[in-house]
């Protein structure tokens, strides 16, 4: 017998069960083409938005220019715009004049637009007289730039916001509704009937903590479909290029909405707060652009997810290859141990569930009897194996795989982990991120805990806040998943660093595993 399981192929896919069963019939067509229910979601992005902002900027760049070459003339003109132009574009981002409400309207901005006119204009100002107070400009004319530059700003973002809406009318976007009845069909209603606003309901998501406990009946006809499940939601956003979410009720009220956020955030959807939702932020909507038809509604700002990308990447290679040449003698002497004291099978591997739900292989020196690799899924499904008997250093009085004190010594040490680097190189894992799972034992804590499939977003690890935090083995799940979602959303590569440097002293001071 041996302890290495059969290699399961580096593209294959576990698909990740929801928190709630899937409703007997949902009018939601099924996908086209086997399995695409487990694709990756299509990442819209904010393309709409890139649509509108981008138009917006060349606006404002071209009214300060305008203005500019009017009140300095050609020559001295482009010196001054050198710097207006990126100021004046600082100033609108910080103002939130690029993030525009559902049906914006020029008439709103006039007062930012007045305002930071009139700031940068006094600012050109002084700086020319402080330089030469003969180039100094006149209080008349000074005030003509102001007003100059507000109207032709004031135009051009009419101009835009017009097309805007036009656009809207022709292709309203593909939306979720997330909240519940009667408010959630409610609104449904209202951007049915008011194309202006660009968004076209295409279903209703109902977190799982709030569905009631009663059969599940198809919908009627014309009526929105209500999806329940991570396998509806994904394939509704597939099929309909899903690009905004709408939540009618607070999204991190409890912890089956907030993962419903999360997966809305990494499909790339924008997410827009209405009705008691967007009232509970604290501040004040605008009468005539923050709603919908007299919902409440302001967009959430959320950062893109960071995962990492090419700078994680390029640290895990700059430190793994040097880790590798370093640590080849002991890597060399660890298997010579293991050879020795327990026989052949020097490694053992295991298939674990790494980013996006895909399964790897991962690698490790084997510590455990010769038959135990993954039978036992009672102490296998809690995530640890330190003290259940079968490590190879606990013998039995049958004889059967019993033989040193080899593994013990590895795995108190950490020196089992060793070959994970091989899978660090291989980019099946990094050096730092959530820690891997059996098949298994992610499909059973998805089931209980509804943000557990969220730390699938990033690369698995052979660290991990949570592990830095002393969470491993038979810790809370709930805690672990809540400092893996914490470390993915705060990301950074100093970050990976710090975790690195705390993970030193515990290897030095083993603490059990």
């Amino acid at each position: 017998m041996t302890t290495d399981s059969a290699d399961a192929p580096h593209s294959a896919r576990v698909p990740l069960p929801s928190a709630a069963p899937r409703p007997a019939a949902v009018a939601v067509r099924p996908p086209r083409g086997p399995g695409r229910e487990t694709l990756p979601p299509p990442r819209p992005g904010r393309g709409a938005r890139r649509r509108t902002v981008a138009p917006l900027v060349a606006a404002d760049a071209l009214a300060t220019m305008g203005t500019a070459l009017l009140a300095l003339g050609t020559a001295t003109a482009p010196t001054a715009l050198a710097a207006m132009v990126p100021v004046l574009l600082l100033l609108h981002h910080g103002a939130g004049l690029y993030r525009p409400g559902p049906a914006p309207l020029a008439l709103n901005d006039l007062r930012a637009l007045l305002g930071r006119a009139a700031v940068c204009w006094c600012a050109v100002a002084a700086v020319r007289a402080a330089a030469d107070p003969r180039q100094a400009l006149p209080p008349g004319l000074l005030v003509c730039a102001v007003a100059a530059h507000t109207l032709l700003a004031f135009g051009g973002r009419a101009t835009v916001y017009r097309a805007h809406r036009a656009a809207a009318r022709r292709r309203p976007r593909a939306t979720l509704i997330v909240g519940t009845d009667p408010a959630a069909r409610q609104l449904a209603a209202v951007l049915h009937a008011h194309p202006e606003y660009g968004m076209r309901p295409v279903g209703l998501v109902t977190p799982p903590s709030l569905v009631s406990g009663g059969p599940d009946t198809p919908p009627a006809r014309g009526r929105l479909p209500r999806l329940t499940s991570a396998q509806e939601i994904t394939r509704a956003v597939i099929q309909n290029t899903v690009r905004d979410a709408v939540f009618t009720l607070p999204p991190y009220g409890d912890p089956h909405t907030a993962a419903l956020l999360r997966r809305f955030i990494d499909q790339g959807s924008a997410i827009w707060l209405a009705g008691a939702a967007a009232a509970r932020e604290g501040r004040t909507p605008h009468a005539d652009t923050d709603h919908l038809w007299g919902f409440a509604c302001r967009r959430l700002e959320t950062a893109p997810p960071r995962n990492g990308g090419r700078g994680k990447r390029a640290l895990d290679l700059a430190l793994t290859v040097p880790a590798l040449v370093v640590a080849a003698p002991v890597l060399l002497g660890c298997a010579l141990a293991v050879r020795l004291g327990d026989g052949p099978g020097v490694l053992f591997r295991q298939e674990r569930i790494g980013r996006g739900g895909h399964s790897f292989t991962l690698l490790k020196f084997r510590t455990l009897r010769a038959g135990d690799a993954d039978g036992a899924d009672g102490a296998a499904a809690q995530g640890n194996v330190t003290d259940d008997g079968r490590t190879s250093g606990v013998r039995r009085t049958s004889g059967v795989g019993g033989t040193s004190g080899v593994a013990r010594l590895l795995r108190r040490t950490a020196l089992d982990e060793l070959p994970q680097l091989w899978n660090v190189l291989r980019g099946d894992m990094s050096l730092v991120g959530p820690r891997p799972e059996r098949p298994f034992v992610v499909q059973q804590r998805t089931r209980t805990c509804p943000e557990y499939a969220t730390r699938h977003r990033m690369p698995v690890g052979i660290t991990g806040l949570a592990q830095v935090h002393g969470l491993r083995g038979d810790s809370s799940v709930e805690d672990r998943v809540r400092l893996d979602n914490l470390y993915i959303d705060s990301w950074s590569l100093w970050q990976d660093i710090r975790i690195l440097l705390r993970t030193v002293p515990r290897l030095v001071r083993p603490e059990g595993r």
